[in-house]
């Protein structure tokens, strides 16, 4: 069987499984490293996303795409594209790269500064194209047509650094004005972008904690940036694992860990230090030399990561700790049975620090049975999760505040 068809087919069939269970969004990543990412994140994440609109009618579709690699103009283009043939259900989650930029250049990864400084230009660009026509500007003529105001549509005349674009964008008007604004990043550069411009910033938040630093940290510059209050929601990935009993999921878990490589574990924690590590020949079971812990300013790639591992390794976590967390890549992760991993969630929804959790697994019958049987239903009997769709586009069903209104808005007629 062609693997891009099987890919595919089980992309249609996982988005299809969640829609029926009035899940929020499909949420697609890039791709880092082939094979390491699901169904749907196997392949480029828009034109799979644009794929998955046709057979969906209410779902918000996030694709992940960097702002490293992209020019602003083009990104407006393929979002607003997206918008239009999703009818409003699209949504970008903003990065700024750790891999593949061998493959763009000769030249070293730019430092997070510098790519932090390229995406806050680029979301300022797209998000003022987004804004270029304005309410009104084209309106059904009566007969299957458009009349257009050109008195509302303005070119934007950017200038800055990294690009100049002069606008206006050229397609129609979104259905959502602007796709909802995801961010992934939690370095200092990353805190300051999403504080500014993110309405959902995706994070790997290990503990409860750490979840309650972040988030009045990120909200509180949001309010000094003069962001609605609440903004942005809190985007957590939880990596579970489900068991019909407390026993059953610890048990597969134990099996989870005595079957782990551990030699492939070193690699993959090297990574979660930057990749500049060797752990190759250390004790499993004593804590990680602080020696060995890397600068975080001479960290290019992943920065947020290290300070995630960095802390670990600072609580006196052994090297074999710290090689099974590295499995979730720093994410939070719990073990239970359905009511159990509810009650995890519910404990940092009522701190006020989780506002949009994943649930993958879709494509595994065993644990689509547990979702959607059991996460799921249980989530709604604590009235924490909705159990219908709230309206036409993404912005709706996720309630978030009103735009502020654009120049173009503002023009009189």
């Amino acid at each position: 069987m062609d693997p891009a068809r099987s890919t595919l087919d089980t992309a249609i069939a996982v988005a299809k499984v969640a829609e029926d269970h009035r899940i929020d969004a499909l949420f697609a990543a890039d791709l880092l490293s082939f094979g390491a990412q699901g169904a749907i994140g196997a392949q480029e994440p828009l034109i799979y996303l644009s794929a998955l609109s046709s057979v969906t009618t209410h779902i918000g579709l996030i694709a992940t795409v960097t702002t490293t690699f992209h020019h602003p103009y083009n990104l407006a283009r393929l979002f607003g594209t997206l918008d239009h043939v999703s009818n409003g259900r699209s949504a970008w989650n903003a990065v700024t790269s750790s891999l593949g930029e061998e493959n763009y250049s000769d030249r070293e990864l730019p430092s997070p500064e510098q790519r932090y400084a390229r995406a806050a230009e680029s979301l300022e660009v797209t998000h003022a194209l987004f804004d270029s026509w304005g309410r009104g500007a084209l309106t059904p003529d009566g007969r299957g047509g458009a009349v257009l105001d050109p008195a509302r549509v303005r070119p934007i005349d950017y200038r800055g650094d990294h690009f100049t674009v002069r606008g206006p964008l050229n397609i129609p008007p979104l259905p959502q004005r602007r796709p909802v604004q995801f961010q992934a990043g939690q370095s200092a550069g990353g805190v300051e972008l999403g504080a500014r411009y993110a309405e959902a910033v995706f994070t790997s938040l290990t503990t409860l904690d750490d979840a309650l630093t972040y988030t009045r940290g990120i909200r509180a510059r949001a309010r000094e940036l003069g962001r609605p209050e609440g903004l942005p929601y809190i985007f957590s990935s939880l990596h579970a694992t489900y068991g019909a009993t407390e026993a059953e999921a610890a048990r597969l878990v134990r099996e989870q860990e005595e079957s782990f490589d551990f030699d492939a574990g070193r690699r993959l924690l090297a990574d979660m230090f930057g990749g500049g590590v060797d752990l190759s020949d250390l004790p499993l079971d004593r804590p990680l030399p602080e020696s060995l812990l890397p600068e975080l300013d001479s960290v290019h790639r992943r920065r947020g990561r290290v300070e995630i591992f960095a802390r670990l390794a600072a609580s006196g976590r052994t090297l074999r700790e710290l090689i099974l967390e590295a499995r979730h890549t720093g994410h939070w992760s719990a073990a239970g049975t359905p009511e159990q991993l509810a009650d995890a969630i519910e404990e940092r929804y009522r701190a006020g620090v989780l506002d949009i959790v994943t649930v993958g697994g879709l494509d595994d019958p065993r644990t689509r049975d547990f979702v959607t049987n059991g996460l799921l239903p249980e989530l709604r009997r604590r009235d924490i999760a909705g159990s219908d769709y709230l309206g036409a586009t993404f912005r709706e069903n996720l309630e978030l505040p009103p735009l502020p209104d654009s120049e173009t808005d503002r023009v009189a007629v």
